[in-house]
């Protein structure tokens, strides 16, 4: 029994799991990112959501600084928890956005609203990559026990062996390449959603990087 469990690839078997490290790097960047949204794109007061945010971090990592291999509802609670916190700001922020653009209040403050735009775009691929990271196959510590025969979310890897060794599994970076080229293609590209929450999510922000495209002729006038 064990020599065949060896056998199979490790996202199929339990493995030592990863760090939440690359994943709390990335997000700090991105939340010292917001600094640069002007006051009127962010939610009030500035400091509250993001400064929450880097406490449920702090929190997860003073928790947890080893690697994800067993399955903790405390630390999992605070995960999602950070990940709605950086949800609504970025929500609320792209929301004031769209309605600027849309209302013609943004306009001569093109070089700013791009750049918002930016940060704001860059802020939904990471927002995004969490949750495709926290949910497939029931998130970093489940699928270290490998007990999840079916995947979420299918990558090259998985349907041909032959294109990685025997010790790959999806990480982190993994999932934030993959919302990037979904936000930027506006559609699944090398990574193919097989479970309905992956489809409507993946849909959902192929929708909200349309909304987030910059028009700079309209802003310019």
């Amino acid at each position: 029994m064990q020599v065949a469990e060896e056998r199979l690839p490790a996202w199929r078997r339990a493995t030592n799991g990863e760090t939440r490290w690359p994943a709390a790097i990335v997000v700090m960047g991105t939340l010292a990112l917001q600094l640069a949204l002007p006051d009127e794109m962010v939610l009030r007061p500035w400091w509250l959501l993001p400064a929450l945010t880097a406490v449920l971090i702090v929190a997860l990592m003073l928790l947890n600084p080893g690697r994800v291999s067993e399955f903790n509802t405390i630390e999992r609670m605070i995960s999602l928890a950070a990940l709605a916190v950086v949800s609504v700001l970025n929500g609320a922020s792209a929301v004031q956005l769209v309605i600027g653009i849309a209302e013609g209040s943004l306009r001569g403050h093109a070089v700013q609203v791009l750049i918002s735009g930016v940060v704001i775009y860059w802020t939904n691929v990471v927002v995004f990559s969490l949750w495709y990271w926290e949910f497939d196959r029931g998130g970093p510590a489940r699928r270290a026990t490998g007990r999840a025969e079916y995947p979420d979310l299918q990558f090259p890897q998985m349907s041909d062996p032959s294109m990685a060794k025997a010790e790959w599994e999806p990480r982190y970076l993994d999932y934030l390449y993959m919302s990037f080229t979904n936000a930027t293609a506006f559609s699944p590209t090398d990574v193919m959603p097989l479970r309905i929450w992956a489809k409507m999510t993946m849909m959902v922000q192929a929708g909200i990087s349309l909304l987030l495209v910059p028009r700079p002729r309209r802003l310019a006038r």
